[in-house]
């Protein structure tokens, strides 16, 4: 594991990870020059409940719904490309991933590529909360649908995350997410996946989170308490190309300990919602 850091482009950070994603896929069976989305499952899905989680999500946001035109998505921290390759192959999205942490992107890129999806997923290394940054070529009102999965809890400034999400998308378009939010007996205890103290993580409630979209401009379409199932608890353990062990190396029992502890406890809840943009 990384020194701790109160940046989390830093705390992220994992130089030389698309090597190491290599690596196990191969150490595992798996043909890396002839790799398959499903291939991928284990190690691209660094959120709570892996693909299925995505599955779930993309089938409450009614992405299984058959369209005349593909859907323009834009997947805002969607890392290691995971969710957005699923909802290319699945539901034949055309997907642009922001995330912030370089060495994600690149092993993006490298990921998509080799599943022979780059014509339909795109890798930008940005800030979320700068979407509308001219560096990014992204156009203002242009996706029918923004997604993200677990890419809320390093950031304070919610308000400007969410105002950021409304100018992205089309009006009626679809706000998607998957959200890890304080629970019940808050605070949680750490470490954490996504921080090893309270420096990185800004958790609000539900009650909080629901009327902020809604403040953002937003009409909530629907509303899921997922925490047991996002947080693996029926789950296998994981396999040695999981990319949860690849990219917290030994740090990782502290956390799925602190992790058992937290849902036991209720101090953290995890969310699925869609929302339309007014």
């Amino acid at each position: 594991m990384a020194a701790v850091s109160t940046d989390p482009a830093d705390y992220w950070q994992r130089p030389g990870l698309t090597g190491r994603i290599l690596e196990a896929l191969a150490a595992a069976g798996k043909d890396v020059d002839h790799l398959t989305v499903d291939d991928l499952a284990a190690s691209d899905q660094f959120h709570g409940g892996g693909r299925p989680a995505t599955l779930a999500l993309a089938s409450l946001a009614g992405l299984d719904q058959p369209t005349d035109q593909p859907r323009r998505v834009l997947d805002v921290g969607g890392g290691l490309g995971g969710p957005a390759r699923t909802l290319a192959s699945r539901f034949g999205c055309l997907v642009t991933v922001v995330d912030l942490t370089e060495s994600y992107v690149e092993a993006a890129r490298e990921l998509t590529a080799r599943v022979g999806l780059a014509d339909r997923v795109t890798h930008l290394v940005g800030d979320a909360l700068r979407l509308d940054d001219p560096a990014l070529g992204l156009e203002r009102g242009s996706f029918d649908l923004v997604w993200t999965q677990n890419a809320g809890m390093n950031i304070a400034d919610k308000e400007a995350l969410y105002a950021g999400f409304h100018r992205m998308l089309r009006p009626g378009g679809t706000l998607t997410f998957q959200e890890p939010m304080a629970g019940t007996n808050s605070p949680p205890h750490y470490p954490l996946m996504w921080a090893a103290d309270p420096s990185l993580s800004f958790l609000r409630s539900p009650t909080e989170m629901r009327a902020l979209v809604a403040a953002a401009g937003f009409d909530e379409q629907a509303w899921e308490l997922v925490t047991e199932s996002a947080a693996g608890a029926n789950a296998p353990p994981a396999p040695p190309h999981a990319i949860q062990r690849l990219i917290m190396g030994d740090h990782l029992t502290a956390v799925q300990a602190a992790g058992r502890r937290n849902l036991d406890e209720d101090r953290i809840s995890t969310v699925h919602a869609v929302f339309t943009r007014r």
